[in-house]
């Protein structure tokens, strides 16, 4: 147990039974009564920001969080089955864990997975991959207005917007967080 003052930002707390991790602390002392801290809270599980008012000598429990490098081997079905790169074991991680870029792993990718007491509690993918065009409609002559996006489906299945000039067997970058095509890949 450590006491609200010695929380700072990106710390990962024990909070009402939830982990909760540190957007923000800060320190205030009015006029009247004693100090304290206000931190804004981070769900892990679930996102939501909960502001928090700590006393100075309030009691918290800090979590000691282990982050490595795991390589993605496969999925099953609610699960990413994925491989310490150290000791060659395999662990299961929640796909919701990933979030919106885990529709863009492929096998044998390299993720950073964060670990409380044995389980998993986030994840993340890298933030650009490099993917195969599977199909994609062909460019019309002439049907070249500024920045103009075609749709394109990619090897791992997700359909994304590229420029017109992509064709179909090309390989290129794109960013896992939102989903955009960021370059074409030589």
């Amino acid at each position: 147990m450590a006491k609200a003052s010695e929380i700072k930002s990106g710390n990962i707390l024990r909070y009402n039974g939830e982990l909760v991790t540190v957007d923000e602390i800060i320190h205030r002392t009015p006029g009247k009564g004693g100090a304290f801290y206000i931190g804004k809270l981070r769900n892990i599980k679930t996102g939501k920001i909960v502001e928090a008012r700590l006393g100075t000598d309030e009691q918290v429990e800090i979590c000691r969080v282990e982050t490595n490098d795991y390589q993605y081997l496969y999925e099953e079905g609610d699960y990413f089955i994925v491989m310490d790169n150290n000791t060659f074991e395999q662990i299961s991680v929640e796909k919701k864990l990933f979030g919106p870029s885990a529709k863009f792993l492929k096998e044998g990718m390299n993720v950073i997975v964060s670990m409380e007491s044995d389980e998993p509690i986030m994840a993340q993918a890298p933030t650009s991959v490099e993917l195969e065009i599977t199909y994609t409609e062909p460019a019309v002559k002439g049907d070249t207005s500024t920045n103009a996006l075609k749709s394109a489906t990619v090897s791992t299945g997700v359909e994304i917007r590229v420029p017109l000039f992509v064709n179909q067997g090309d390989k290129v970058r794109v960013d896992t967080r939102t989903g955009d095509y960021i370059e074409r890949v030589k």
